[in-house]
């Protein structure tokens, strides 16, 4: 089993992301993260990534006014949001080559679900995880119930994700982690957290993945 992380993964969308989240605080009175900032907290629930970026002291009024701001500037960002090069043609292949494919995101359920709808992915993924349906990354728990649903062994899973946060959640669920260089994570941050390597396309994911007997 495979499991994807989404943004920043298959889609490249962590500019909608910083703009968005820019756009919320900036709505509220509030000065904007930077777009490094930003960057740091993709991956992260929505609820944990905005208690991050705020300062210490907001109340969690302030947080859900921030929070429903993100929301309704991402709708409109997202507009923007494409794939990366190759993803459908390798998902395709990975199919035909047997593998069993997941996404487990920060993304909520209805955000990712408007995804594979829009880019017509839904069929490719027997199985998803969001980050308001269970514990957020670098909990395991996302990896957990994925294999838990499936009934597939650590050692048959494997998460491709572009955030620490992706490498974090798969070590501590005892499952391998590929990195993929396009999204918010540098290779060598993702290579000393744990991942076993890094590819620079979503292409040479299939050099990882051979045909399954």
């Amino acid at each position: 089993m495979i499991l994807f992380d989404c943004d920043g993964t298959l889609t490249d969308s962590h500019g909608a992301i910083v703009e968005a989240m820019q756009q919320a605080f900036e709505n509220n009175g509030i000065a904007k993260p930077d777009a490094e900032c930003v960057n740091r907290i993709i991956g992260l629930s929505l609820r944990e990534a905005v208690r991050r970026l705020l300062p210490e002291s907001s109340d969690e009024a302030l947080q859900e006014q921030v929070r429903q701001g993100y929301r309704e500037s991402y709708r409109i960002a997202e507009q923007q949001i494409t794939l990366y090069p190759g993803v459908r043609e390798v998902l395709d292949e990975l199919k035909l080559r047997g593998y069993w494919l997941g996404v487990v995101t920060g993304k909520s359920h209805p955000g990712l679900l408007r995804v594979l709808e829009n880019f017509n992915l839904r069929d490719y993924f027997y199985v998803i995880r969001t980050a308001d349906c269970t514990h957020s990354k670098p909990h395991p728990a996302m990896v957990s119930e994925c294999m838990v649903e499936m009934g597939v062994r650590p050692e048959q899973t494997t998460v491709v994700g572009d955030a620490l946060y992706d490498v974090q959640m798969a070590r501590a669920a005892g499952v391998r982690c590929i990195g993929v260089s396009f999204g918010v994570g540098e290779s060598e941050a993702l290579l000393q957290a744990g991942a076993e390597c890094v590819v620079d396309d979503f292409f040479s994911l299939l050099d990882h993945f051979p045909p399954l007997p």
